[in-house]
């Protein structure tokens, strides 16, 4: 299976748990000419009022200072992958067990398919295990 693999940079941002607390921030990138590819925002389960939004890509200085003046800071703390390929039944599997066979614990995965393609976002918790899961993926 041929697979392209690259690291990436994910913005995260608290939003407001209420009607357009998700809309004020979007529309802050869209001013800045964002075109962006994946995004995940949900609640804080444990922060009552509160939500999380995780996207990328986040490109160019406007973008940029868009992003940071709407209080979006690029990820740090996670590693952050991402995978394309031909989407076929278990290709996702087969790629977690790659990784949990190598020792590599996925700190989050979220995929998805599209006609005969598909896109997955990962992200592992070290710069050592970001390293190791392109050159695995690679080799599948």
């Amino acid at each position: 299976m041929k697979l392209k693999v690259k690291r990436v940079d994910v913005w995260a941002s608290s939003i407001q748990d209420r009607p357009g607390g998700l809309a004020e921030k979007l529309e802050a990138l869209s001013a800045a000419k964002a075109n962006l590819e994946f995004m995940i925002a949900r609640r804080a389960p444990d922060k009552p009022g509160e939500g999380v939004v995780f996207l990328a890509p986040i490109k160019g200085k406007k973008q940029k200072q868009a992003a940071e003046a709407t209080g979006f800071l690029k990820t740090e703390s996670m590693h952050p992958l991402r995978v394309e390929g031909s989407d076929k039944a278990g290709v996702i599997a087969k790629m977690s067990r790659a990784l949990a066979d190598s020792g590599i614990n996925l700190r989050g995965l979220s995929a998805a398919a599209i006609g005969k393609k598909f896109v997955t976002y990962l992200a592992v918790d070290s710069e050592e295990d970001a390293e190791k899961v392109v050159k695995l993926l690679k080799k599948l």
